[in-house]
């Protein structure tokens, strides 16, 4: 196939379409490079076994092919994981996303926890990737631009410092903190923890700016309507040494959608993920404020878009109730910003994996059918690191990439759904307890 050619890198925004001045705000995945040539690492093994009976054990086998990307996908020298790879290994590409690095990080937790490779070696990598942030890695006021080299850190396709992005990488940073019981590796975390200015983020105003680049200063769009943003506000309002006031948790809005009679929280026009990503890591079971319980508000968000993807039955004959799921991805044209309800971006019939694999803590049951039946009758959607980011089953297309951010959505939620072990990992942070009660999550 020939590779697309972008004379810059979209920004995730952009694709998303929240709103048109959002467009400068997220840069991403550059489709460009899921095409080229690529040489080097690991390679294909042959066809894997069909999937063991027990879920657990399905489960298990997706996490450790997971693993294997955020292990051998980084730079043993800084840590840093790569934005994208083939899927099948070989990848020589070198950029790499800070939102990866922090998937990556709570992955390289499950795994010390769960064997799956040497310990030692694990924990050593954990301690090299925290120093790299600390101590080499730019930043301005604690923010991280979203793009680096994984090599050198520097910055890639002038990329913004991105709060949301920023927040997923102290994700990672605080859940080895919690879970490594080593002096250096929580000193390490806590300072890259403390550094961070989110009162300057804010650049005078209620929500967050959604970044800020050395050419343009402020993007004038502002993480203030529900999504993924969860984080930032918690993480901010609980810092120790540079917090912004609780009333920040009122700054976005929450936009209600009624959807075959299932009324959720949601942003319009937006894709599946905005309900998963701070899931990963806060726990928001059991735990109500004055406007939702939240984790109920995003398994009402999963059945709605099950519902939505089984209307569109008439036009694309692959979807069923063991086959849906589409959230931002790659597509056979590009990284598209797809999903519903209501209806958005160009629905092809394609299927994204980690659409449900982010929702396999929302709705078991119903996810683990999906990704049953796509490992079974759809051999070549299983790769060396697990599911490719997306195939379309209509058209023969199976993706040759993984996305980082794509898999540790699916490695993390699968840990949850299993153990809860970074739910229960990452609430023990005094800062993260702290913000629940400033807002009121109880």
């Amino acid at each position: 196939m020939k590779p697309l050619l972008l004379t810059r890198p979209l920004a995730r925004r952009e694709l998303l379409g929240y709103s048109a001045r959002a467009a400068m705000a997220y840069p991403a995945l550059n489709f460009a490079m899921a095409l080229v040539s690529c040489g080097g690492g690991g390679s294909a093994g042959p066809p894997p076994p069909p999937p063991p009976v027990s879920d657990d054990e399905f489960l298990d086998q997706i996490q450790r092919a997971i693993f294997q990307f955020f292990w051998e996908q980084a730079s043993p020298a800084t840590g840093q994981v790569k934005d994208r790879a083939l899927a099948a290994g070989n990848d020589s590409r070198t950029v790499s996303s800070i939102a990866a690095t922090g998937f990556g990080l709570t992955a390289l937790c499950i795994a010390h926890k769960r064997s799956y490779g040497d310990a030692a070696q694990i924990k050593s990598r954990v301690a090299t990737t925290l120093d790299f942030l600390l101590n080499q890695l730019t930043n301005v006021n604690g923010f991280c631009y979203h793009f680096i080299d994984m090599n050198t850190g520097a910055r890639a396709f002038n990329s913004e410092l991105s709060s949301i992005d920023t927040s997923i990488l102290l994700c990672g940073v605080l859940t080895c903190r919690q879970y490594f019981q080593d002096a250096q590796i929580q000193s390490l975390a806590t300072q890259i923890y403390n550094r961070v200015n989110w009162p300057w983020m804010l650049n005078g105003g209620a929500a967050f700016s959604m970044g800020w680049t050395p050419e343009n200063g402020f993007i004038t769009s502002r993480w203030d309507t529900y999504s993924e943003l969860m984080m930032i506000y918690l993480l901010a309002i609980g810092s120790p040494t540079n917090p912004v006031p609780a009333s920040s948790w009122d700054a976005f809005a929450r936009p209600t959608l009624t959807y075959q009679g299932l009324t959720y929280i949601t942003n319009m026009s937006a894709p599946l993920f905005i309900h998963q990503f701070s899931h990963a890591w806060f726990d928001f079971r059991n735990k109500t404020d004055k406007y939702t319980n939240y984790f109920n508000n995003s398994v009402t968000a999963t059945q709605a878009h099950k519902l939505f993807c089984l209307s569109l039955q008439s036009q694309f004959s692959d979807y069923q109730p063991n086959l849906w799921g589409i959230t931002s991805s790659d597509s056979a044209q590009g990284y598209v910003a797809w999903g519903g309800p209501p209806s958005m971006g160009p629905i092809d019939g394609s299927i994204v994996p980690c659409a449900t694999g982010g929702s396999l803590a929302f709705a078991a049951s119903d996810c683990l059918a999906v990704l049953r039946n796509i490992r079974t009758k759809y051999p070549k959607a299983w790769q060396r690191y697990g599911f490719v980011d997306a195939f379309n089953p209509l058209k023969g297309w199976y993706d040759p990439d993984v996305i980082g951010i794509d898999v540790g959505i699916t490695m993390l939620m699968a840990e949850n759904q299993r153990t809860k072990f970074v739910w229960n990992t990452f609430m023990t942070n005094p800062e993260v307890q702290n913000a629940f009660q400033a807002v009121k999550l109880q």
